[in-house]
């Protein structure tokens, strides 16, 4: 969480100071013109510009949401690229700007006191505004590459509670800060994060879309760095830099590094030279009559003395020992406050004339209206964006199903995010899928509707051609009438899989189970000869033969039955623990060979698992196996190896996990070969990018086994458990869909 927090904590604390900065010019001019009554609507622009930034804020979030994961990777790359070009911007503006900042904010206040509340208003509100729309984009486009908000959040929070703190003790006068050394450094580490977020919102294009390149890599260290480690993380949350880069992203990244941050040095260069002579530095800003006699400063230019909207209140600017009194100031003139109202008492002075008919009185503005307005009226905005710009759920579209009838109230739908109401008019429970009629292939599903129930199927629409299928338990599927729906392309569909499409890749797996099968009947009876004859040492290398052999036949788990609690069983919630008479098997002559037991002790154990593995053997070729199993052991067989071999707590002794670890990725190999030509057809990208993972993998393991033997789980460091752990998940996330990918469907 937190080395995602330390860009969005920059971007807080910088355009926090410089918003902050702003408003402590406007504050101390109107203070020194004697116009404290206008502060209020210095505070209501600055509202307002708050009430901006969130509302942009809001309307990226939700904008983003409603898009299909194509478009929202477009959209995010976009939004990436637009907030490095800000950001650039602002780092230059404020190198560039710093010295003339006060006077040009004063000039333009001095402008707005003349012209009245609105446009003090709109003064405040343009010169924070833009400060607040930057952060809004930025704080979005980290928390976006980052994959969470909460780092983000609250690293931007941090920082802008510490800039509020900072401008309140410059304009206090009890800190004294070098404005312009703190935007040199700042500006200069914002370039670098934002070299890192131009890569990541290139990556995002690509991904998109919208640029190419997406598998040509400049770089790949995943086989040796572990993504999820301190550092990789660290480095990925600060400076977007990730362990796998494009070629795009890396031209872009040295690219925009390069020229940006050369461009800036130069310009601190020349700023410096400039400064040298003949100009200095001044420590904060000075409120009221103190701010007149300040000099100018790079750092926060103070605020000298500013012409009054009434001529009047310039005599207020006099030397000390003077008696000052204001004929009429900005506070008590009504002419230089265009809210307050004359006293109705007033009249004529004695011999003036006759008095002339009195004017009417305007009603007082209620002094809550304007902030109330100027917060609603973004918040509005934003809200009617948000309403208007995500799309509509289909509530209005409600679909039939029944067993002779399917899409009855189907019409074309919009494009984008849809959601239809599935009603169930028939007597029997239905599987229902919209489907591409052309192709079979599958947009969404809903399994087991029940009769006169209604549930909602949610499902990207793009253009294509689109029909619902319904297929009843026990009846024939009935296929709606096809609507064509106009636009580009969306989420894509997923061709479904039959029983019969997995029927060769089944029949390929039964064949490679049957081979390990009877290799694991010939390495289990040498093992027991080892024990019978009492040669202890060779039974430790023959049993580590006969599990690894046994651990890469991990798809078959499933139609094993009892067979694999009797020879891969632990002793975890056994009464007598590893003493019980049910701990057989592999664990419980691993205890033994690894305890100091003696042979005698691990005679029967030894003899009933050559048994048992006999039997099993003799007996798979009748056992059922379930075709839909096959997709699901593709992440099952690894996510068991995370949850037991990567923790220990499969180990009885031997300290051999990462030796099993190493047959389970051979077994799940195995299993991605014949499933090879469904996985490529469905989803072309997704086994290059399994392959990567498992070779990373497999370049960890084979750092730990030396030989014979392999390095114990326990003896490793911590930065390799985290490294082995971290390739493990990464494996494991991208396998995760295909399950998904392969699930068989009725609609097939």
């Amino acid at each position: 969480m937190w080395d995602d927090a330390f860009p969005s904590f920059l971007i807080g604390l910088r355009e926090g100071l410089e918003g902050g900065l702003i408003v402590s010019i406007l504050v101390a001019t109107l203070v020194r013109a004697g116009a404290r009554s206008r502060l209020p609507q210095v505070w209501t622009g600055v509202l307002a510009a708050v009430a901006l930034a969130l509302g942009f804020g809001a309307v990226l979030t939700f904008t983003a949401a409603s898009l299909s994961a194509t478009a929202q990777e477009a959209f995010g790359g976009a939004l990436s690229v637009v907030a490095v070009a800000f950001v650039t911007a602002m780092v230059f503006w404020m190198r560039r700007s710093a010295r003339s900042l006060s006077g040009e904010i004063k000039q333009k206040v001095t402008g707005a006191l003349a012209m009245g509340a609105g446009m003090l208003i709109l003064t405040s509100f343009l010169a924070v505004g833009r400060e607040g729309l930057e952060t809004a984009l930025f704080l979005w486009t980290t928390a976006r590459a980052a994959g969470e908000s909460a780092g983000p959040l609250a690293g931007a929070g941090i920082g802008l509670v510490l800039a509020a703190c900072l401008c309140w003790g410059l304009y206090r006068r009890v800190l004294k800060i070098n404005l312009t050394k703190f935007f040199t450094a700042t500006g200069a580490v914002l370039i670098v994060i934002a070299a890192g977020v131009l890569g990541y919102g290139l990556r995002d294009l690509q991904e998109g879309g919208v640029l190419p390149g997406s598998t040509a890599y400049a770089v790949d260290l995943s086989g040796g760095i572990d993504a999820s480690s301190w550092y990789a993380t660290l480095v990925q949350g600060v400076l977007n830099l990730t362990p796998a880069m494009t070629w795009v992203q890396v031209v872009a990244y040295v690219g925009y590094l390069a020229v940006v941050m050369t461009l800036f040095v130069r310009g601190v260069r020349a700023s410096g030279a400039g400064a040298g002579a003949g100009g200095a530095p001044v420590s904060s800003p000075k409120p009221a009559a103190a701010v007149a006699s300040a000099a100018p400063s790079a750092d926060l230019p103070a605020a000298p003395a500013v012409p009054s909207a009434d001529p009047a209140a310039a005599t207020s600017d006099r030397g000390p020992g003077t008696e000052t009194r204001p004929a009429q100031t900005s506070e008590s003139d009504p002419e230089s406050d265009p809210g307050s109202e004359p006293s109705p008492q007033s009249g004529p002075a004695p011999g003036s004339g006759p008095a002339a008919p009195a004017a009417p009185v305007r009603r007082r503005r209620p002094a809550w209206v304007v902030p109330v307005a100027v917060v609603a009226v973004p918040a509005v905005v934003a809200g009617l964006v948000v309403a208007l710009g995500r799309p509509k759920p289909a509530g209005a579209q409600t679909v039939a199903v029944s067993e002779t009838e399917c899409g009855n109230g189907f019409t074309a739908p919009r494009t984008g995010r849809q959601t239809f109401q599935m009603h169930n008019t028939g007597s029997k429970t239905s599987e229902v899928y919209l489907i591409d009629p052309a192709s079979n292939a599958v947009y969404g599903e809903i399994e087991g509707l029940a009769p006169g129930t209604t549930r909602d199927l949610v499902a990207t629409v793009a253009g294509g051609s689109y029909a619902w299928r319904c297929v009843p338990t026990g009846g024939k599927a009935v296929t709606s009438k096809a609507v064509r729906v106009s636009g580009g392309a969306g989420a894509k569909a997923v061709v479904p899989v039959s029983e019969q499409d997995l029927a060769g890749p089944l029949q390929q797996y039964r064949h490679y189970v049957d081979a390990g099968l009877a290799t694991l009947v010939t390495q289990t009876a040498r093992l027991n000869d080892d024990i019978q004859g009492g040669h202890l040492d060779a039974a430790r290398a023959d049993w580590l033969t006969a599990h690894r052999t046994y651990s890469s036949l991990g798809a078959a788990y499933g139609t094993f039955e009892d067979f694999d609690k009797k020879i891969n069983g632990r002793p975890d919630g056994l009464a007598g623990g590893v003493a019980d008479k049910d701990f057989t098997g592999f664990h419980r002559i691993e205890y033994g060979l690894w305890h100091g037991q003696e042979a005698g002790l691990l005679k029967a154990p030894a003899r009933r698992l050559a048994a048992d593995a006999a039997g099993l053997c003799k007996a798979f070729p009748g056992q059922d196996f379930d075709p839909g199993d096959l997709p699901l052991r593709a992440h099952e067989i690894l996510e068991n190896t995370l949850q037991f071999e990567l923790t220990g707590d499969a180990d009885q002794g031997s300290g051999t996990e990462l030796a099993t670890t190493d047959a389970n990725l051979t077994g799940t190999g195995e299993l991605l070969t014949v499933l090879k030509p469904l996985l490529t057809s469905r989803a072309p990208r997704l086994l290059p990018t399994v392959e990567r993972d498992t070779a990373r993998l497999r370049a960890l393991l084979d750092a730990a086994h030396h030989g014979d033997t392999w390095t114990p789980l326990d003896r490793l460091d911590a930065a390799g458990r985290a490294r082995l752990d971290g390739a493990t998940g990464q494996l494991l996330e991208d396998l995760a869909p295909v399950p998904d990918l392969l699930e068989i469907r009725k609609s097939a």
